[in-house]
């Protein structure tokens, strides 16, 4: 194959990833050519793979589609991934985690040794309202919830989904605006391979007790002396 060809054939390729990554993120080829300053015709031309963008282009595109500039390298399609809710029993599960609620509006309100006729003028919601509440057969709008949540001294993290592929992506959402949250140089050295022993040293670490570290502790002091 000559370098022409190469040229070409990695052309068409990097076409296919961008017009992938694009569909992927929903966005149009205007879009896409605004959030770089060119046409969509000229969009168009990359994904037909005619001509191709520089990677400057390609590394703004890549932050535009949320997707890691990694992805043109490979071959990986993303337009063909299933819907996260494709696989999820939605109304099944929306009716558990109202019955789920509710319970736990229940039981926060007993614990709190209130009525429903003391929630009910603490909130303004009527207790009629709150019965369906805590029985499951009404969800409970969001604002109303964070009012109840105020009245029992609860949070609303109290009431979220703790298990299951949402809570999996809401735990894994947190993390990564966690990392996100650090000092650079700390991203840097989490992200270098070489380091992820001492992530993990640092990770069993922070699991054990503080009579384990303690024993730890002099262990090391031991060696040293």
């Amino acid at each position: 194959m000559t370098h022409k060809q190469a040229i070409t054939l990695r052309s068409k390729k990097l076409g296919v990833l961008l017009l992938d990554a694009r569909l992927a993120a929903g966005k149009s080829k205007k879009e896409c050519g605004q959030a770089i300053g060119v046409t969509s015709s000229t969009i168009g031309s990359y994904e037909r793979g005619v001509k191709s963008p520089s990677l400057p282009e390609l590394e703004i595109l890549a932050f535009f589609l949320g997707i890691p500039i990694e992805h043109f390298w490979g071959d990986e399609i993303k337009s063909d991934d299933p819907h996260p809710t494709q696989n999820l029993h939605v109304e099944q599960l929306l009716n558990l985690r109202k019955g789920i609620i509710g319970a736990l509006l229940r039981q926060a309100r007993s614990d709190a040794n209130l009525s429903r006729k003391d929630i009910s003028q603490q909130t303004g919601i009527s207790s009629r309202t709150i019965k369906k509440y805590e029985t499951g057969e009404r969800p409970i709008p969001l604002p109303e919830l964070e009012t109840l949540s105020i009245s029992l001294n609860y949070t609303l993290q109290e009431f979220s989904n703790h298990q299951g592929p949402v809570s999996d992506w809401i735990s894994e959402q947190r993390a990564i605006q966690g990392f996100l949250s650090l000092p650079i140089e700390l991203k840097e050295f989490v992200g270098k391979p070489i380091n992820h022993p001492y992530v993990e040293l640092a990770q069993r670490l922070s699991e054990m007790s503080v009579a384990q570290l303690r024993s730890v502790a002099e262990g090391l002091l031991e060696i040293t002396l």
